[in-house]
């Protein structure tokens, strides 16, 4: 095994390989560069910059981390980010189960077993990517994000490829909209992500106190934060909480899979939307995350 390596074991069901996928839908994406057989990512921790590169190994993963001198602390601090960006410690079989029983997800889990629900440890990270990405297509949310990336955030640079890591809050609290609104952001959208970023780098706002409150304390949490409504709401509470039972039942994108695969022509009403959010009762995330999936066909 190579120096300054990670083993992380995963039970089964599954597959780097529709991670991978996954993670490959655009090539667009800044936060992270997917590869045919591996995932690079530059991990800030601290203030401290790593490269890593994800593979599959065995049942699991193994992350190198390149020419640095990793502590053991700093080890399983890496280790919990990537464990919670695949989120690894789910229960997909139970999942897997489940979505065997229902007609709709049956023939959509069939086909992408072993895929993890893959989202933003970083609430910053989540909050800041699920505002940019309010009311406009998807093409530009990302052309937005790599400005931002690219003007704020930090960089390294190997083997003549640079790695982006997402801008450290307490950087963007100092900013005015005007900074922003420079990159195309809406003056909204640039005081939303200004705000949610001093409300987490004065203390006010922080993943471990939302981790300890009630679903509902976290959800009414989150609406308290100007620019979050409740689709960002859920899409956090999915993406960077690891709440299966998040359900954003306004999502387009979810929408669209549901129409296709139900073979409506009509858009579900709201009504509709809670039957189904009732339907995939305790796997709401999931299922959501599935259905997306199924948006890509074979990318």
């Amino acid at each position: 095994m190579p120096p300054n390596s990670l083993i992380l074991p995963v039970a089964r069901p599954f597959d780097f390989e529709q991670c991978l996928t996954f993670l490959r839908r655009s090539d667009d994406e800044v936060m992270h560069v997917a590869t045919e057989d591996a995932v690079w990512k530059l991990f800030d921790i601290d203030g401290r910059l790593w490269l890593g590169e994800i593979k599959a190994h065995g049942q699991g993963l193994i992350v190198t981390l390149h020419d640095e001198e990793v502590t053991t602390e700093e080890q399983l601090v890496m280790e919990r980010y990537v464990r919670e960006w695949f989120d690894l410690d789910q229960d997909v079989a139970a999942f897997e189960r489940f979505a065997l029983n229902d007609d709709l997800l049956r023939p959509i889990v069939r086909r992408y077993t072993g895929l993890r629900l893959i989202g933003f440890p970083d609430l910053f990270e989540a909050l800041a990517w699920a505002v940019i990405g309010q009311q406009i297509t998807l093409s530009f949310a990302y052309t937005l994000k790599r400005r931002f990336v690219e003007r704020y955030g930090y960089a390294r640079e190997a083997g003549g490829v640079t790695y982006w890591a997402f801008p450290r809050p307490e950087d963007i609290a100092l900013l005015a909209p005007a900074d922003l609104r420079a990159m195309q952001f809406s003056t909204r959208k640039a005081e939303y992500i200004i705000g949610i970023a001093r409300e987490i780098a004065n203390g006010t706002l922080s993943k471990q106190a939302l981790r300890q409150q009630s679903r509902e304390v976290v959800h009414a949490r989150l609406l308290s934060i100007r620019g979050v409504g409740e689709w960002t709401a859920e899409y956090v509470r999915m993406k960077c909480l690891q709440d299966r039972q998040a359900f954003p039942a306004t999502d387009a994108g979810l929408h669209q899979a549901l129409k296709f695969h139900l073979e409506r022509t009509d858009k579900l009403t709201a009504e509709q939307m809670q039957e189904m959010r009732v339907r995939f009762s305790g796997w709401e995330a999931y299922a959501t995350f599935y259905l997306w999936r199924s948006l890509y066909g074979n990318v």
